[in-house]
Protein backbone atom coordinates (compact mmCIF):
# COMPACT_ATOMS: atom_id res chain seq x y z
CA UNK A 1 0.00 0.00 0.00
CA UNK A 2 1.28 3.51 -0.66
CA UNK A 3 -0.44 6.71 0.38
CA UNK A 4 0.70 9.87 -1.66
CA UNK A 5 2.75 12.59 0.30
CA UNK A 6 -0.07 15.57 1.38
CA UNK A 7 2.92 17.71 2.10
CA UNK A 8 3.44 18.23 -1.38
CA UNK A 9 0.74 20.36 -2.31
CA UNK A 10 2.86 22.82 -4.47
CA UNK A 11 6.32 22.46 -6.24
CA UNK A 12 8.99 24.54 -7.32
CA UNK A 13 11.84 23.44 -9.76
CA UNK A 14 15.41 24.95 -9.08
CA UNK A 15 18.00 25.35 -11.41
CA UNK A 16 21.70 26.53 -9.70
CA UNK A 17 23.52 28.97 -11.69
CA UNK A 18 26.90 28.00 -11.62
CA UNK A 19 28.49 24.50 -9.56
CA UNK A 20 29.49 26.32 -6.58
CA UNK A 21 26.05 27.42 -6.56
CA UNK A 22 25.08 23.63 -7.15
CA UNK A 23 26.85 22.77 -4.34
CA UNK A 24 25.57 25.31 -1.96
CA UNK A 25 22.15 24.02 -2.55
CA UNK A 26 22.86 20.79 -1.84
CA UNK A 27 24.48 21.98 2.02
CA UNK A 28 21.54 24.06 2.35
CA UNK A 29 19.07 21.68 1.24
CA UNK A 30 20.39 19.01 3.77
CA UNK A 31 20.27 20.92 6.61
CA UNK A 32 16.60 22.17 6.03
CA UNK A 33 15.57 18.52 5.11
CA UNK A 34 16.37 18.10 8.70
CA UNK A 35 14.57 21.02 10.44
CA UNK A 36 11.65 20.61 8.62
CA UNK A 37 9.39 17.64 8.28
CA UNK A 38 7.07 19.19 5.31
CA UNK A 39 10.13 19.66 3.14
CA UNK A 40 10.50 17.58 -0.01
CA UNK A 41 13.35 17.02 -2.73
CA UNK A 42 13.79 15.26 -5.60
CA UNK A 43 15.59 15.83 -8.61
CA UNK A 44 13.58 16.20 -11.86
CA UNK A 45 14.90 12.87 -14.51
CA UNK A 46 13.79 14.63 -17.54
CA UNK A 47 15.49 17.94 -16.65
CA UNK A 48 17.76 17.62 -13.94
CA UNK A 49 16.40 20.49 -11.90
CA UNK A 50 16.00 20.06 -8.20
CA UNK A 51 12.45 20.09 -7.16
CA UNK A 52 11.27 21.40 -3.86
CA UNK A 53 7.76 20.50 -2.58
CA UNK A 54 6.24 21.84 0.22
CA UNK A 55 2.60 22.87 1.71
CA UNK A 56 1.77 26.30 0.92
CA UNK A 57 3.15 29.29 -1.14
CA UNK A 58 4.55 30.91 1.40
CA UNK A 59 6.42 27.77 2.61
CA UNK A 60 8.02 27.91 -0.13
CA UNK A 61 9.01 31.66 -0.26
CA UNK A 62 10.58 30.78 3.17
CA UNK A 63 12.71 28.12 1.98
CA UNK A 64 13.71 30.05 -1.25
CA UNK A 65 14.16 32.61 1.02
CA UNK A 66 16.83 31.00 3.30
CA UNK A 67 18.60 28.91 0.41
CA UNK A 68 19.50 32.74 -0.70
CA UNK A 69 20.21 34.63 2.72
CA UNK A 70 21.89 31.79 4.64
CA UNK A 71 23.76 29.90 1.99
CA UNK A 72 24.51 32.40 -1.00
CA UNK A 73 22.49 29.88 -3.41
CA UNK A 74 22.14 31.74 -6.50
CA UNK A 75 19.34 30.26 -9.11
CA UNK A 76 16.78 29.81 -12.21
CA UNK A 77 13.46 29.26 -10.24
CA UNK A 78 10.47 27.82 -11.97
CA UNK A 79 6.78 28.57 -11.82
CA UNK A 80 5.01 27.09 -8.58
CA UNK A 81 3.10 23.89 -9.83
CA UNK A 82 0.03 22.33 -7.77
CA UNK A 83 0.59 18.57 -6.71
CA UNK A 84 -2.66 17.28 -8.36
CA UNK A 85 -3.45 13.91 -8.72
CA UNK A 86 -5.45 11.26 -10.42
CA UNK A 87 -7.98 8.58 -9.34
CA UNK A 88 -9.85 6.27 -11.68
CA UNK A 89 -13.68 5.90 -11.73
CA UNK A 90 -14.81 2.73 -12.84
CA UNK A 91 -13.34 -0.72 -12.94
CA UNK A 92 -11.12 -2.36 -15.54
CA UNK A 93 -9.33 -4.87 -16.86
CA UNK A 94 -5.59 -4.98 -17.80
CA UNK A 95 -3.35 -7.16 -19.69
CA UNK A 96 0.39 -7.42 -21.06
CA UNK A 97 2.36 -10.26 -22.60
CA UNK A 98 6.04 -8.85 -22.46
CA UNK A 99 7.90 -10.97 -24.40
CA UNK A 100 11.16 -10.04 -26.52
CA UNK A 101 14.87 -11.75 -27.59
CA UNK A 102 18.12 -10.19 -26.60
CA UNK A 103 20.95 -12.55 -28.22
CA UNK A 104 20.43 -15.70 -27.09
CA UNK A 105 18.16 -14.54 -24.15
CA UNK A 106 14.42 -14.35 -23.99
CA UNK A 107 12.37 -11.92 -21.76
CA UNK A 108 8.98 -13.33 -21.18
CA UNK A 109 6.25 -11.93 -18.47
CA UNK A 110 2.68 -12.09 -18.64
CA UNK A 111 0.67 -9.86 -16.21
CA UNK A 112 -3.12 -9.73 -15.51
CA UNK A 113 -5.15 -7.48 -13.68
CA UNK A 114 -7.90 -5.85 -12.59
CA UNK A 115 -8.05 -2.01 -11.52
CA UNK A 116 -11.08 -0.46 -9.09
CA UNK A 117 -11.86 2.80 -7.37
CA UNK A 118 -10.77 3.41 -4.17
CA UNK A 119 -11.89 4.78 -1.26
CA UNK A 120 -10.47 8.57 -1.05
CA UNK A 121 -8.00 8.90 1.65
CA UNK A 122 -6.84 4.52 1.69
CA UNK A 123 -4.29 5.20 -1.02
CA UNK A 124 -2.85 2.20 -3.58
CA UNK A 125 -3.93 -0.96 -2.42
CA UNK A 126 -2.03 -4.05 -4.14
CA UNK A 127 -3.65 -7.36 -4.04
CA UNK A 128 -1.94 -10.79 -4.98
CA UNK A 129 -4.68 -13.14 -6.09
CA UNK A 130 -3.06 -15.00 -8.16
CA UNK A 131 -3.75 -19.40 -8.29
CA UNK A 132 -0.59 -21.11 -6.70
CA UNK A 133 1.74 -22.05 -9.95
CA UNK A 134 0.61 -19.84 -12.25
CA UNK A 135 3.34 -17.18 -11.63
CA UNK A 136 6.58 -18.27 -9.40
CA UNK A 137 6.13 -15.86 -6.18
CA UNK A 138 9.89 -14.54 -6.94
CA UNK A 139 8.63 -12.64 -9.67
CA UNK A 140 5.22 -10.81 -7.70
CA UNK A 141 7.44 -8.19 -6.37
CA UNK A 142 8.72 -6.95 -9.26
CA UNK A 143 5.29 -7.29 -10.73
CA UNK A 144 4.24 -4.47 -7.51
CA UNK A 145 7.52 -2.73 -8.43
CA UNK A 146 6.62 -1.99 -11.94
CA UNK A 147 2.67 -1.03 -10.88
CA UNK A 148 4.06 1.49 -8.18
CA UNK A 149 6.53 3.24 -11.02
CA UNK A 150 3.47 3.55 -13.50
CA UNK A 151 0.98 4.88 -10.98
CA UNK A 152 3.44 7.84 -10.56
CA UNK A 153 2.70 9.10 -13.55
CA UNK A 154 -0.95 9.08 -14.85
CA UNK A 155 -2.05 8.34 -18.13
CA UNK A 156 -4.54 11.42 -18.36
CA UNK A 157 -2.07 14.17 -17.19
CA UNK A 158 1.34 12.54 -15.48
CA UNK A 159 0.44 13.56 -12.05
CA UNK A 160 0.34 10.43 -9.61
CA UNK A 161 -2.45 8.25 -9.55
CA UNK A 162 -4.16 7.70 -5.61
CA UNK A 163 -6.98 5.96 -4.42
CA UNK A 164 -6.87 2.94 -6.08
CA UNK A 165 -6.73 -0.98 -5.52
CA UNK A 166 -4.90 -3.15 -8.31
CA UNK A 167 -5.74 -7.04 -7.92
CA UNK A 168 -2.69 -9.34 -9.53
CA UNK A 169 -5.39 -11.90 -10.67
CA UNK A 170 -3.67 -14.35 -13.38
CA UNK A 171 -0.47 -14.25 -15.73
CA UNK A 172 2.13 -17.03 -17.38
CA UNK A 173 5.73 -17.35 -17.00
CA UNK A 174 8.21 -19.67 -18.91
CA UNK A 175 10.77 -21.21 -17.43
CA UNK A 176 13.74 -20.25 -18.83
CA UNK A 177 12.72 -16.62 -20.05
CA UNK A 178 11.02 -15.16 -17.33
CA UNK A 179 12.73 -12.56 -15.28
CA UNK A 180 12.30 -10.06 -12.46
CA UNK A 181 12.88 -7.01 -15.26
CA UNK A 182 10.61 -8.53 -17.48
CA UNK A 183 7.41 -8.89 -15.12
CA UNK A 184 8.33 -5.43 -13.69
CA UNK A 185 7.61 -3.61 -17.30
CA UNK A 186 4.75 -6.55 -18.11
CA UNK A 187 3.31 -5.06 -14.52
CA UNK A 188 3.94 -1.53 -15.58
CA UNK A 189 2.80 -1.51 -18.88
CA UNK A 190 -0.67 -3.97 -18.08
CA UNK A 191 -1.18 -1.00 -15.69
CA UNK A 192 -1.31 1.30 -18.32
CA UNK A 193 -4.02 -0.78 -20.22
CA UNK A 194 -5.94 -0.73 -17.19
CA UNK A 195 -5.60 3.23 -16.37
CA UNK A 196 -6.66 3.91 -20.25
CA UNK A 197 -10.05 1.70 -19.65
CA UNK A 198 -10.95 3.22 -16.30
CA UNK A 199 -11.83 6.87 -16.47
CA UNK A 200 -9.36 8.70 -14.90
CA UNK A 201 -10.02 12.25 -13.54
CA UNK A 202 -7.97 14.74 -12.05
CA UNK A 203 -8.18 15.81 -8.64
CA UNK A 204 -7.15 19.04 -6.96
CA UNK A 205 -6.18 19.56 -3.36
CA UNK A 206 -9.23 22.26 -2.13
CA UNK A 207 -8.36 24.29 1.05
CA UNK A 208 -10.10 25.08 3.96
CA UNK A 209 -9.86 28.42 4.68
CA UNK A 210 -10.47 30.71 7.82
CA UNK A 211 -10.72 34.18 6.90
CA UNK A 212 -10.62 36.94 9.31
CA UNK A 213 -11.80 40.53 8.11
CA UNK A 214 -13.31 43.98 9.60
CA UNK A 215 -17.31 43.96 9.32
CA UNK A 216 -16.92 46.72 6.52
CA UNK A 217 -15.40 44.25 4.14
CA UNK A 218 -17.21 40.96 4.46
CA UNK A 219 -18.75 41.29 0.93
CA UNK A 220 -15.86 42.62 -1.20
CA UNK A 221 -14.00 39.62 0.54
CA UNK A 222 -17.24 36.95 0.27
CA UNK A 223 -17.42 37.74 -3.50
CA UNK A 224 -13.74 37.59 -4.53
CA UNK A 225 -13.01 34.17 -2.20
CA UNK A 226 -16.15 33.30 -4.87
CA UNK A 227 -14.27 34.53 -7.54
CA UNK A 228 -11.64 31.79 -6.68
CA UNK A 229 -13.72 29.02 -7.29
CA UNK A 230 -14.19 29.33 -3.20
CA UNK A 231 -17.44 28.07 -1.48
CA UNK A 232 -18.51 29.81 2.14
CA UNK A 233 -19.66 27.67 4.15
CA UNK A 234 -20.42 30.06 6.82
CA UNK A 235 -19.80 33.68 8.08
CA UNK A 236 -19.95 34.47 11.85
CA UNK A 237 -19.53 37.67 13.97
CA UNK A 238 -17.18 37.93 16.77
CA UNK A 239 -15.97 40.64 18.42
CA UNK A 240 -16.08 43.14 15.78
CA UNK A 241 -14.80 41.16 13.07
CA UNK A 242 -16.52 38.42 10.48
CA UNK A 243 -15.38 35.15 10.52
CA UNK A 244 -15.42 33.74 7.03
CA UNK A 245 -14.92 29.51 6.54
CA UNK A 246 -14.93 28.91 3.13
CA UNK A 247 -13.65 26.12 0.63
CA UNK A 248 -11.50 26.72 -2.09
CA UNK A 249 -8.79 25.09 -4.64
CA UNK A 250 -5.35 25.61 -4.15
CA UNK A 251 -4.71 26.23 -7.39
CA UNK A 252 -6.84 29.63 -6.88
CA UNK A 253 -5.10 30.86 -3.73
CA UNK A 254 -1.64 32.02 -5.06
CA UNK A 255 -1.51 36.21 -3.63
CA UNK A 256 -4.20 35.75 -1.64
CA UNK A 257 -2.25 36.91 1.09
CA UNK A 258 -1.71 40.89 -1.18
CA UNK A 259 -5.16 40.38 -2.12
CA UNK A 260 -6.70 40.37 1.12
CA UNK A 261 -4.44 43.29 2.29
CA UNK A 262 -5.07 45.40 -0.39
CA UNK A 263 -8.93 44.64 -0.19
CA UNK A 264 -9.01 44.92 4.17
CA UNK A 265 -6.96 48.11 4.10
CA UNK A 266 -4.24 45.40 5.80
CA UNK A 267 -6.62 44.27 8.46
CA UNK A 268 -7.30 41.05 6.73
CA UNK A 269 -5.89 37.34 7.82
CA UNK A 270 -6.56 34.60 6.95
CA UNK A 271 -5.35 31.20 7.58
CA UNK A 272 -5.88 27.50 5.29
CA UNK A 273 -5.08 23.84 5.39
CA UNK A 274 -5.71 20.67 3.08
CA UNK A 275 -9.70 19.75 3.34
CA UNK A 276 -9.42 17.11 0.51
CA UNK A 277 -8.81 16.03 -3.19
CA UNK A 278 -12.00 16.17 -5.28
CA UNK A 279 -12.76 15.58 -8.94
CA UNK A 280 -11.59 19.54 -11.07
CA UNK A 281 -14.26 20.88 -11.95
CA UNK A 282 -13.78 24.14 -14.00
CA UNK A 283 -15.50 27.04 -13.58
CA UNK A 284 -17.93 27.65 -16.39
CA UNK A 285 -16.19 30.60 -19.27
CA UNK A 286 -12.80 30.56 -16.82
CA UNK A 287 -9.53 29.60 -18.19
CA UNK A 288 -9.27 27.11 -15.50
CA UNK A 289 -10.18 24.74 -19.23
CA UNK A 290 -7.26 25.37 -21.14
CA UNK A 291 -3.79 24.38 -20.00
CA UNK A 292 -2.13 26.10 -17.47
CA UNK A 293 0.88 25.47 -15.20
CA UNK A 294 -0.97 26.60 -12.22
CA UNK A 295 -4.20 25.84 -12.96
CA UNK A 296 -5.26 22.65 -14.51
CA UNK A 297 -2.19 21.41 -16.31
CA UNK A 298 -4.06 18.85 -19.15
CA UNK A 299 -0.67 17.92 -21.15
CA UNK A 300 2.64 17.36 -20.04
CA UNK A 301 4.12 20.29 -18.71
CA UNK A 302 6.85 22.60 -20.33
CA UNK A 303 10.33 23.35 -18.10
CA UNK A 304 9.06 26.13 -16.14
CA UNK A 305 10.72 29.33 -16.92
CA UNK A 306 9.45 32.27 -14.72
CA UNK A 307 7.86 32.46 -11.27
CA UNK A 308 6.10 34.54 -8.76
CA UNK A 309 9.07 33.58 -6.26
CA UNK A 310 12.68 34.27 -6.97
CA UNK A 311 16.01 34.50 -5.30
CA UNK A 312 17.88 37.12 -5.60
CA UNK A 313 19.72 37.86 -8.99
CA UNK A 314 22.17 40.82 -10.26
CA UNK A 315 20.57 43.13 -12.18
CA UNK A 316 20.50 42.08 -15.96
CA UNK A 317 20.58 38.14 -15.68
CA UNK A 318 18.33 36.23 -17.71
CA UNK A 319 17.20 33.31 -17.87
CA UNK A 320 18.42 32.60 -21.34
Amino acid sequence: MREINEAALLSVTVRPKTAADEERLGQGLRTLLAEDPMLRVRTDNATGDVVLSGTSESHLEIIIDRLAREYDVRAFLGRPMVGYKETFTCPADGEMKFATQTGERGHYGHVKIHVFPGIPGTGVVFENDIPGGTIPDQFIPAINEGIEEALMAGVLAGHPVDDVCIVLYDGSYHDVDSSETAFKIAGSMALQDAARKAKPVLLEPVMHVQVSVPTDSIDVVIKNLESRRGTVQSSEHRDGTQLIDARVPLSKMFGYSTDLRARTRGRGTFAMQLESYQPFRPAEGSDDSQDSLVGAPLKPRPTPRASSIALPEPDGDSLG
